[in-house]
């Protein structure tokens, strides 16, 4: 036994250096000694597209119309179109009306088109809601807004005001009719209701529209019973410190065409108010937050403030509450 064990050896030996070699294959050796020729590699076959001139098809262009030096010219993206690009028509041919009911269907295709697109939404929002800290007086303001509808056509409602601890000082509501004219923009015409300092109703006529750089901004004219012309413009931004903590400066000017003594305007820029407010969102639609206001009378409305022995301007600390839902 122990002979043809010893005579395997060379052959266990050898396996690995074979095994490398697999595969290999040499040329045949002539009986002379030297290597045969290799067989000649057979032809390619043959471009079936060979000899056609697709340089007329878009986007292809053949070799000789390649720039001079060799450079082939980038291809960059196709051009973008100059105006929007219109809906095709909604088909007429539904093939499932061929196994369904048809009106079944039409139900079908109305609800998904009132899903996608024309579902009726909701929202009701306190923009401010804040207690004010000031000398000659603490206070309180409010401003919201809620609205019903769509994309287009929605019925829009705001109310502000402000008071301190005799009772409201100034108060109005307003209800309008909002259509989306633009991208960003809301054209809305109403009626407005002032209920402090005096009752007054107003036509109202205003926009509501979001600017550059995330600019909130807003005006409107208002023409009262009485013949009174007013305006009013505002604007706000958020700048987000953190995903949480949000600075919004916000400013509002408002405008008279006259006097008006009974309410204590005057004609022109009659009063602004400029505010820096950090809050904190404990939640998207709770917001906590601080702040500080600074408001200035101009012309005849200081005037007239003076007279009912208030001051023109003043400061004010805010704490307050941002919500909707």
């Amino acid at each position: 036994m122990k002979a043809p064990l010893i005579a395997l050896l060379p052959a266990l030996w050898a396996a690995p250096a074979l095994a490398q070699h697999a595969g290999h294959e040499t040329a045949p050796v002539s009986p002379t000694g030297s290597s045969a020729p290799a067989a000649p590699a057979s032809p390619p076959a043959a471009d079936p597209h060979a000899g056609q001139d697709m340089g007329d098809m878009p986007g292809m262009a053949s070799p000789s119309a390649a720039p001079a030096g060799g450079q082939a010219e980038a291809m960059g993206p196709p051009p973008v179109p100059d105006h929007e690009t219109p809906a095709p028509p909604p088909p007429t041919d539904h093939l499932a009306d061929k196994v369904f009911d048809p009106a079944a269907m039409d139900r079908a295709r109305a609800l998904l088109r009132q899903e996608h697109g024309g579902a009726q939404v909701s929202q009701v929002m306190a923009n401010l809601l804040e207690y004010r800290a000031r000398s000659g007086g603490d206070g309180y303001h409010w401003d919201g807004e809620a609205w019903f509808g769509g994309d287009l056509n929605r019925l829009v409602l705001k109310s502000e005001g402000e008071g301190d601890r005799h009772g409201v000082e100034t108060g109005e509501a307003q209800v309008l009719y909002s259509r989306a004219v633009g991208l960003y923009t809301d054209l809305q015409v109403g009626v407005r209701q002032d209920v402090e300092p005096k009752s007054r109703t107003y036509a109202a006529v205003g926009f509501e529209t979001l600017l550059p750089y995330w600019i909130e901004a807003s005006g409107g004219l208002f023409l009262s019973n009485k013949g009174d012309v007013l305006g009013r413009a505002e604007g706000a931004i958020d700048w987000r410190l953190t995903q949480r903590l949000i600075l919004q400066p916000r400013a509002e000017l408002n405008f008279a065409a006259q006097d008006i003594p009974e309410t204590a305007t005057g004609s022109g820029l009659s009063d602004g108010e400029l505010g820096l407010r950090l809050r904190y969102e404990v939640r998207r639609e709770f917001a906590p937050y601080v702040g500080v206001t600074w408001a200035r009378r101009l012309g005849r409305t200081a005037d007239y403030a003076r007279t009912q022995g208030r001051e023109a301007s003043d400061t004010s600390f805010v704490v307050g509450l941002r919500g909707w839902f």
